[in-house]
C-alpha cells in the first residue's frame, strides 16, 4: 500500500485517526490517535513517545524520545472503533531500528532465518475467559450458567455467549484476520479463537489485534476480557499454543517428510529445531510464560478442574498434550506459551532456540508417547526426562544462563527483561497472601 492508496483507504472507512500502536516489553499494545492529515509524519518521523513511561525500553526520563514509525502496509480498519484504523509501528531511536522494541527484535530473527532462504510460520491458539464482578466484588463467568465441572465444547455455554463472541469474529474477519472456528474451552467462561497461520511477525500482529478486539468488545458488553494465564486455581489456565513450520522458496512446508519413519511426518530439519527448543525449553519458558502467574498453570499433576492441556515436561510426542510439544503431523505444536506472553519475543526465541538446534544438528531423542501426568519422579528421570520450571524465579535464572535465548532477543531487551520480571518476583514475593492470613494469624 502506498500513500495514495492509503487516501482511498480512509475515505472508503471515512477513517479519520490512525492508531500508531506497538507492544510494551510485556506485550500489552500502546498507541497514540493521529488525525490522518499527519500520517505523512508517522511514516517518515514516526509518533513521538517518553520512552521512560514505558514497561522495558531501558530509558531514564533524561533520554530521547522513543519514535512509533509505522509500517504502512499493516494499516487496518478498527471495526469496533468507528472513525479509527491502526498502523503497526516499529521502534526507532536516534534514527535507528531501537533494540528494546519486541518488534524490531523479531525482526532481527526474521533475518537470520532469510539468509538461509527460511521463513518461519505461525499459527497461535489464545485462549481468554469471559469474566464479570460481582456485587461482592469477586469475579465469576459472564454467563452465571456457566458452571459445569467439565465445561469444555459445551453447546451452552458456546450459544449463551455467542453475541459478544460474533461481534469479536465479525471485527476480526473484517479485516482480514481468518477466524476458522471458536470453542468453549475447559474452564467456566473460557473460549478459544482460532486464525490461520501466517509468518511470525504477521501472528504476533494479529495476537495483538485480538487482544485488542476481544478486551474492547468485551467491555462494551459489559464483560471483562482476561488472558490472564490461570484466574481461578481450580480451573484450568490460558494457553496460546503456537504452531509452527519453516517454508523455503522450494518447500512450503520444510518441516514435512512424508518418509519420515516414525510417521509423524517430520523432516530432518524439523527434528533439529524442535531439539533445539527442547534444548533451550527452561531459559524459553521465562519468555513464554512471563508472569508470576502462569506458573500457576505449569503444573506437575492433575488438574483440579479435571483435566490440564499445560505442558510441565520437556519432551515431545505425537499427539500428546501432556509433553511440552506436541507433533501433529508435519509441525510443530508449542505448547508452552500462555495468552499472557508477548508473541513478538516468543517468536524471536523460538527461531534463535531452532536455528541453534539446527547448526548444531542436534538430536531430540525417542518421542514419549504416554501420559506423563502418570509418572513418578523416579520414572521420569530413568527416561532422562526434566521439568519446566515451576516458578518464575527458576525460568528467570534458566534464562539469564542461556546465552543463545539472551542473544535472540537482543541482550539489552535480554537484560531489561530480566531486570524487570526480577522485580516481579520480588514484589510478589513479599505480597502476604489471603492463604497465609487464614494459616497463621492465630495459628501460633
Amino acid at each position: 500500500m502506498n500513500q495514495q492508496q492509503a487516501k482511498k483507504f480512509f475515505d472508503e472507512h471515512k477513517t479519520r485517526y490512525v492508531l500508531a500502536q506497538f507492544v510494551d516489553i510485556h506485550g500489552a499494545a500502546k498507541a497514540k490517535a493521529v488525525p490522518i492529515e499527519h500520517l505523512d509524519m508517522v511514516l517518515t518521523d514516526g509518533a513521538g513517545f517518553a520512552g521512560f513511561a514505558l514497561w522495558g525500553f531501558g530509558m531514564g526520563p533524561e533520554g530521547p524520545d522513543y519514535m512509533a514509525v509505522g509500517d504502512l502496509s499493516t494499516l487496518q480498519d478498527i471495526p469496533w472503533m468507528p472513525g479509527y484504523a491502526r498502523i503497526i509501528c516499529n521502534g526507532v531511536v536516534n534514527k535507528k531500528p531501537y533494540a528494546y522494541c519486541s518488534r524490531v527484535a523479531l525482526q532481527a530473527q526474521i533475518a537470520r532465518l532469510a539468509e538461509r532462504g527460511l521463513t518461519l510460520y505461525t499459527g497461535i491458539e489464545p485462549e481468554f475467559m469471559l469474566l464479570t464482578r460481582r456485587a461482592d466484588g469477586s469475579l465469576g463467568p459472564a454467563d452465571s450458567t456457566d458452571s459445569l465441572d467439565k465445561p469444555c465444547y459445551d453447546y451452552k455455554g458456546l450459544y449463551r455467549t455467542r453475541e459478544v463472541l460474533d461481534e469479536m469474529v465479525a471485527g476480526l474477519r473484517a479485516v482480514g484476520i481468518d477466524v476458522y472456528q471458536i470453542d468453549h474451552e475447559d474452564g467456566n467462561g473460557q473460549f478459544e479463537i482460532n486464525f490461520t497461520y501466517a509468518d511470525c511477525l504477521k501472528s504476533a500482529d494479529n495476537f495483538t489485534f485480538v487482544k485488542m478486539a476481544a478486551s474492547e468488545i468485551a467491555h462494551k458488553h459489559g464483560m471483562i476480557a482476561t488472558f490472564m494465564p490461570k484466574p481461578f486455581p481450580n480451573r484450568a489456565g490460558s494457553g496460546a499454543h503456537f504452531h509452527v513450520s519453516v517454508g523455503s522458496a522450494k518447500e512450503k512446508n520444510a518441516f514435512y517428510d512424508k518418509n519420515d519413519k516414525s510417521g509423524m511426518g517430520l523432516s530432518t530439519m524439523a527434528y533439529q529445531f524442535l531439539a533445539g527448543v527442547l534444548q533451550h525449553a527452561r531459559a524459553f519458558c521465562a519468555v513464554a510464560a512471563p508472569t508470576v502467574n502462569s506458573y500457576k498453570r505449569l503444573v506437575v499433576g492433575r488438574s483440579l478442574s479435571g483435566a490440564t492441556w499445560a505442558p510441565a515436561y520437556i519432551t515431545y510426542g505425537d499427539n500428546n498434550r501432556t509433553a511440552c510439544v506436541r507433533i501433529p503431523h508435519g509441525r510443530l505444536e508449542i505448547r508452552l506459551p500462555d495468552s499472557g506472553c508477548n508473541p513478538y519475543l516468543v517468536s524471536a526465541a523460538l527461531i534463535a532456540a531452532g536455528l541453534d538446534g539446527i547448526d548444531r544438528k542436534l538430536d531430540p531423542g525417542p518421542a514419549q508417547n504416554i501420559n506423563l501426568y502418570q509418572l513418578t519422579p523416579a520414572e521420569l528421570a530413568a527416561k532422562g526426562i526434566k521439568l519446566l520450571p515451576q516458578a518464575l524465579n527458576e525460568a528467570i535464572d534458566a534464562l539469564e544462563a542461556d546465552t543463545v535465548i539472551c542473544d535472540g532477543l537482543g541482550p539489552d531487551l535480554a537484560r531489561e527483561f530480566i531486570r524487570l520480571k526480577r522485580m516481579e518476583w520480588t514484589e510478589y514475593s513479599r505480597h502476604v497472601s489471603d492463604w497465609e492470613s487464614r494459616h497463621y494469624l492465630e495459628f501460633f
